[in-house]
């Protein structure tokens, strides 16, 4: 079943390349495990350790083999200025989503995975966080939903509001890759602007991603967890073995399908557990946040940006 979810869901991002195979596998997890028939949705008992474990191990190989999209050399290259923009955007989104989600009374848990979402990689992101945070499987859902749903909107406004303000090419791109959520979403947002903008998106989009390892160490910290999770050393590991340059293409290209497979079978099997009705209770409160946080993402970046002359 979660094999047949994952090609579907990669099925759709190839013919919509704006549109992420992890939203994908999250929605027809949450469409299969709410057709209507029976009151605890149609997935037999016996499907539930299977889908458990999907969950929670799936995601985390995942996460390792991210680390092998991204070298340190790229990163550096983008030079001091800009990555303060970035840790800057980072951490003041990820707080500040944290503090008005307590201030709308949202669970922590909830907020956590948004801020964390929104503040880094989107799908991705939520799912690498879960694991060390106190969370229901609905508010997954709901941080990868809020994700999509504001990341979309925010590709699409962003390059209209980058030639109102008149920004150049890379400043374009920077702040997509500064701002935007998901990846595939800033290739979206800066694409308007040309190659020399999508060229800049993606080296600041990775410099966000970088930053997953530490946010996700300290968060589980302060949850009691003293000691990093495995899979976000591994996922540091990954990181300096790209940075080697002794991987060909070919093996960081089966890599990243790689990590997109088990990220999406994992989501899938989240998705599952998810009941629609109690997914709605959150409502206007979590539209608020997803608002709030991407206004967050693009006033900082946009400042930034300003300030180090992007």
């Amino acid at each position: 079943m979660v094999a047949a979810a994952v090609a579907v869901a990669l099925g759709v991002a190839a013919v919509a390349p704006s549109v992420s195979a992890l939203t994908v596998a999250v929605l027809l997890g949450i469409a299969v495990g709410n057709l209507r028939g029976r009151a605890e949705g149609v997935l037999p008992a016996a499907c539930a350790p299977g889908l458990t474990w999907a969950a929670r191990r799936l995601v985390r190989a995942g996460v390792v083999l991210l680390g092998l999209q991204l070298a340190v050399s790229d990163v550096l290259d983008l030079g001091g200025g800009m990555l303060l923009v970035v840790l800057a955007t980072v951490a003041g989104t990820f707080l500040g989503t944290r503090l008005l989600g307590r201030w709308l009374g949202l669970p922590e848990g909830l907020s956590t995975l948004v801020a964390t979402g929104f503040s880094i990689c989107g799908a991705a992101a939520v799912a690498a966080m879960e694991g060390v945070v106190p969370r229901r499987d609905r508010d997954v859902a709901t941080a990868v939903a809020l994700v999509t749903l504001f990341g979309s909107l925010w590709m699409l406004l962003l390059p209209v509001l980058a030639e109102l303000l008149g920004l150049s090419a890379r400043a374009t791109g920077g702040w997509a890759g500064a701002s935007v959520h998901e990846v595939a979403q800033v290739l979206v947002g800066a694409a308007p602007a040309g190659a020399a903008a999508v060229s800049a998106a993606v080296v600041v989009k990775l410099s966000r991603v970088v930053l997953l390892a530490p946010l996700v160490t300290i968060v589980g910290r302060r949850q009691g967890q003293w000691l990093p999770p495995v899979f976000v050393l591994g996922f540091v590991a990954m990181i300096l073995v790209r940075s080697t340059g002794l991987l060909p293409d070919q093996v960081l290209a089966v890599a990243k399908v790689a990590a997109t497979v088990l990220m999406a079978g994992a989501l899938f099997a989240l998705g599952t557990a998810v009941r629609l009705r109690e997914l709605l209770a959150t409502g206007p409160r979590a539209l608020v946040l997803g608002t709030a946080s991407t206004a967050l993402a693009a006033g900082i970046s946009l400042a930034g940006l300003a300030l180090v002359g992007w």
